[in-house]
Order: structure tokens, then C-alpha cells, then sequence
């Protein structure tokens, strides 16, 4: 009998042992390893070394003894050639289509947690640019700083991780709504992205920001600016998003230009020749990445880094409409939140770290450089190149669209759009639900921007009665959306629509008959001016003061 041996082939998905003899053909394992990793016979190659040279070709006159196979031990033992592959081992991350330039938070903590001590030592540090308080030894700045209390000066390095390495929208829906704003006015716009965060299998313990909604807080914008708004809903927004599944993952804003407009194209305005972010945007990021902060055991302060991205919609080198992600680097962050970053006015590139003065001491911040003699060269960061702080991200749309929340042929409009002539109010609620009649209630009342205006809206909020729609909408579950419908709350909800001259298909088989709610919404009258609820017998608004037709 041939003497049997083990091999074990290594992957992106992990390592396999395939059982063999020596005198077996190439072709024959080959045909094992198909089995196992459950590949097509002809779509994958084998490789003798780890630097995909030596491949082991479909040859029946080969034997595995002839290729020289190196593991020579057994079944329990391991040797440098079959040890598993680390997800932070560079030349691997070098060799994926396409490379990885950055590996993933998990697996850089899986550096520092590795070797003998597994990382017993280990505390990841957040940054500081404050004097240290409570130093006794001397006055107060500006009269007096030791080397106790004063800061590390700090050098700036390309961060080699990053906290989320994808940002994929679950479906083109989501995009072209936002977008349309720019389309149908020519101004920047913004919203907040909120989805879940969840595994990135194309990087080693990679992790993915999947955005299932955008929500567009109030704001003013311009052809090239864009000015945020107090939003009193904000905390509202965050806990319906909370009951429904999802959080805020990050950023998005507008930056484009129409360039022809027969064609469609937009400007390319963001490249290496010019900026990816600018300095303005980048002191932006870092203050959302520090309000957001994640959550971290090895460091001292619960907290290191942040999983908040920032995603752009620009012009890309084919004129069209293209999202590009990004982070910026946790020195980014401490420079943000410590005020020691200020940006260029005429020079969006560039950056500024801030000087001391008798207010605030601002550590030394360097950064190194290729003079023209190819020397390495540090220099003091007046002014600084703000691709030092950028973290790119790759962003993407799934092969196959998912969808958190239904998509209609006529969606509920969005919040704060009423530049455009969209408003938010029991008219559109009316139109929505007229003109979208399915007889599952759960797609008709499954959107993100609708489920908010019944909680928000000023005439009857049900901010305390709809953790059971929520619910239903989390878990795609039909009969508890059911539930929920038969209540008196929907039921005074469609009264309010029938009010503003829209009759709703069916009225009749929607909500809860009679009781004392239902008739008094039947009795009482909606403002057409102010959409003030009255009550019956009045000739005039008592809001407004203006009469009832």
C-alpha cells in the first residue's frame, strides 16, 4: 500500500487538508482539492509556493513525488510552509486581486495580540495634544509647562489600518434619491447614512458599513457650499433608526458639477493632481469620527479609533456620478478634537496646525517628505498635505440590490426638501397611500422617510404607539404589521388624510370602527393653511385664525 500523506492547501477561505499519496498524479489531487473547496475542475490553480510560483498543473504522468511537496510530518504537526497565513501578513494582502493597502482594525489587533504574550502588554493609546492637568510643579500655561505635563510632539504617518474597510449601499435606490435633490436644483447636498455594520469577507476580518437609508437633516445649500442647520429631530431620528435595526455609520454629501448637460457628464474635479478630501472636509470627518467613537477593551479609555465613514458623490475620470469613501486617520481625530487643525483658505489641499498662544499650547506637528534629492525629509506641518490623514475605502452597489425598506413607483417624499416643492404633511401621506395600494400593508408602510413623519409630525406624533410597526418592519413580519394597522391610531391617521380631500382606496377595511377616538377625528376638521386640527362647528382656524374654505 502507498505511503499516505497530507497536504494542506491554503486559501482565502483557510486551509485544507487533502489526504494523497505520493504516487498519486497531479491531475488526480487536483481533482480532490475541487471536491474540497467546492471549485469548478478548471476554474482555480494550485501553487507550490506561497508566491504563486511553481503551479501544479493537470498532468496524469506527474506524480506528487516528482513535484516534491515539502511538509514531511504528520497528521497533528505544522511547519513554516503549512502554518495558516495571518490576516495581516503583508505579501498576502499584496497578492489579493485587488491589493489590500490597508488591513483591517481586527487584524491589526491580531498583530499587537499575537507571539508569546498574546498581546498580555498591549493598550492602544489615544492621542492627545492637551497639557496634562493637574501639574503642580509650575504655573499655569502660559506662564509655565514642564516636561510632565506638556505633549509628545506629534509626526504624521499613513495610517496602516482602518476601522471599516467597505461601504456598499444595498441598493441604487438609495443613491439616485439622494442625488435627485442635486439633480433638480444644481446644489450640494448632505445626509446621514444608517444601515449596520457587518462582515467584509473579500478582507481578512474585514468589516463592511452596509447603508440601508439616508436621512437629509435641515440645511442650506449652494452650488458649491453647503451650510448645516439645527435639527431638532435628531435624537428622534437616531431612536426610531435604533428600534428598526440600523445606526448612524456615517456621511454623505454632494460635490458636483454639471459639465454637459445633453450628455449627462459631471466634472472630475477630485484626483491626485488636485484633492481626494479637503482640509474643511477632513476637520468635518473628524469631528463626526470623534462623536463617534468605537468601542475598544485594549484601551485605556473604552474607546480608540472610529467605524464612522464619509462618503462622497463626485465626478469620476469617465464624467459620471461616482461614490468614493473615506476615513480619516485617528491623528486626524485627536488634532479635530483637541482644535489644533485649522484648513487652507485658498488652498483646500492643505491644512494648517495651529501655533501656540497665551489660550492654548498646541504640540509640534511634523510630517516626512522626498526632497527633490530623494532624501527623507521631515518637515513642520505650516502648511500640511491632508493626504496624510485620508484613509481611503473602497464603495460599492451588491450584484444582487437588498432592500431593508420596499421600493415604490411613488415613494413618500423625504424630509426638509420643501425647496423643491416636497413637503412632508397629510396631503402627501394621502397621495402616498392612494396611489400605493398593495394588499400587503408591510410594503406599502416599510419607508424609512414615512415611518419618521408619523412619529415626527406636529398634528398627531406617535412617538409612543408605534414600537410595534417598528418592530414589524425589523422583522418583515406581515402579522404583526396587521396588528398594528387595526388600532385606533391608524385609524385616526387615515381620518386626517380623508380630511384633506384625498379618499383612500378601501377606507372602509382599514383601522379600528367606532370608538370615542374615531368619531372625533370624524368630527373635527384639518386647517387647509396650517393643517391645525379643529374642533367641529368652527368657522375659522383657531391657529391661524383663518377661515375654514
Amino acid at each position: 500500500m502507498a505511503e499516505s500523506i497530507i497536504i494542506r492547501v491554503q486559501s482565502p477561505d483557510g486551509v485544507k487538508r487533502i489526504t494523497a499519496t505520493k504516487r498519486e498524479t497531479a491531475a488526480m489531487f487536483l481533482k480532490k482539492v475541487a471536491k474540497e473547496f467546492g471549485f469548478q475542475n478548471n476554474g482555480f490553480s494550485v501553487y507550490i509556493n506561497r508566491n504563486k510560483t511553481g503551479e501544479i498543473t493537470a498532468s496524469s504522468n506527474k506524480s506528487l513525488n516528482l513535484l516534491k511537496i515539502k511538509c514531511r510530518h504528520g497528521p497533528l504537526g505544522k511547519c513554516v510552509h503549512c502554518v495558516p497565513l495571518e490576516p495581516f501578513d503583508e505579501d498576502y494582502l499584496n497578492h489579493l486581486e485587488p491589493p489590500v493597502k490597508h488591513m483591517s482594525f481586527h487584524a491589526y489587533i491580531r498583530k499587537l495580540t499575537g507571539g508569546a504574550d498574546k498581546g498580555k502588554f498591549v493598550a492602544l493609546e489615544n492621542i492627545t495634544c492637551k497639557i496634562k492637568s493637574g501639574c503642580e510643579g509650575h504655573l499655569p500655561w502660559p506662564n509655565g509647562i514642564c516636561t510632565k505635563c506638556q505633549p509628545s510632539a506629534i509626526t504624521l504617518n499613513r495610517q496602516k489600518y482602518r476601522h471599516v474597510d467597505n461601504i456598499m449601499f444595498e441598493n441604487h435606490t438609495v443613491a439616485d434619491r439622494f442625488l435627485d435633490f442635486w439633480r433638480k436644483t444644481g446644489n450640494q447636498h448632505f445626509g446621514y447614512l444608517y444601515g449596520r455594520y457587518t462582515e467584509h469577507k473579500d478582507i481578512p476580518l474585514g468589516i463592511r458599513a452596509e447603508v440601508a437609508a439616508i436621512y437629509e437633516p435641515p440645511q442650506i445649500g449652494t452650488q458649491n457650499s453647503l451650510e448645516l442647520l439645527e435639527d431638532p429631530k435628531a435624537e428622534v431620528v437616531d431612536e426610531i433608526a435604533a428600534k428598526l435595526g440600523l445606526r448612524k455609520v456615517g456621511w454623505i454629501f454632494t460635490d458636483l458639477v454639471s459639465e454637459d448637460t445633453r450628455k449627462g457628464t459631471v466634472r472630475y474635479s477630485r484626483n491626485k493632481d488636485t484633492y481626494f478630501l479637503s482640509a474643511e472636509e477632513c476637520i468635518t470627518a473628524g469631528d463626526f469620527q470623534n462623536k463617534h467613537p468605537n468601542i475598544c477593551r485594549l484601551s485605556p479609555n473604552g474607546h480608540f479609533g472610529s467605524k464612522f465613514v464619509t462618503a462622497v458623490a463626485t465626478g469620476g475620470p469617465d464624467n459620471q456620478v461616482h461614490f468614493e469613501g473615506y476615513q480619516v486617520s485617528n491623528q486626524c481625530m485627536a488634532l479635530v478634537r483637541d482644535e489644533c487643525l485649522l484648513p487652507c483658505k485658498d488652498a483646500p489641499e492643505l491644512g494648517y496646525a495651529k501655533e501656540s498662544s497665551s489660550e492654548q499650547y498646541v504640540p509640534d506637528v511634523f510630517y516626512k517628505d522626498i526632497d527633490k534629492f530623494g532624501n527623507e525629509i521631515t518637515q513642520l506641518a505650516r502648511p500640511l498635505p491632508v493626504e496624510y490623514l485620508i484613509i481611503d475605502i473602497t464603495t460599492t452597489f451588491p450584484k444582487d440590490p437588498v432592500y431593508t425598506f420596499s421600493i415604490s413607483q411613488n415613494p413618500f417624499p423625504i424630509e426638509n426638501r420643501d425647496v423643491l416643492g416636497e413637503t412632508q404633511d397629510f396631503h402627501s401621506l394621502a397621495t402616498y397611500l392612494s396611489q400605493n395600494t398593495s394588499s400587503v400593508f408591510l410594503d406599502t408602510i416599510s419607508d424609512f422617510h414615512l415611518l419618521l413623519f408619523l412619529v415626527t409630525n406636529e398634528v398627531m406624533p406617535l412617538q409612543d404607539s408605534i414600537s410595534l410597526l417598528l418592530e414589524a418592519v425589523r422583522t418583515r413580519n406581515e402579522e404583526l404589521a396587521q396588528t398594528w394597522k387595526k388600532s385606533e391610531q391608524w385609524a385616526t391617521i387615515e381620518q386626517l388624510c380623508s380630511t384633506v380631500g384625498v379618499q383612500l382606496p378601501g377606507l372602509h377595511d382599514y383601522g379600528a370602527v367606532g370608538g370615542s377616538s374615531h368619531a372625533a377625528a370624524v368630527a373635527m376638521w384639518a386647517c387647509e393653511h396650517c393643517t391645525f386640527m379643529n374642533q367641529p362647528g368652527t368657522g375659522h382656524c383657531e391657529m391661524c385664525s383663518l377661515p375654514r374654505t
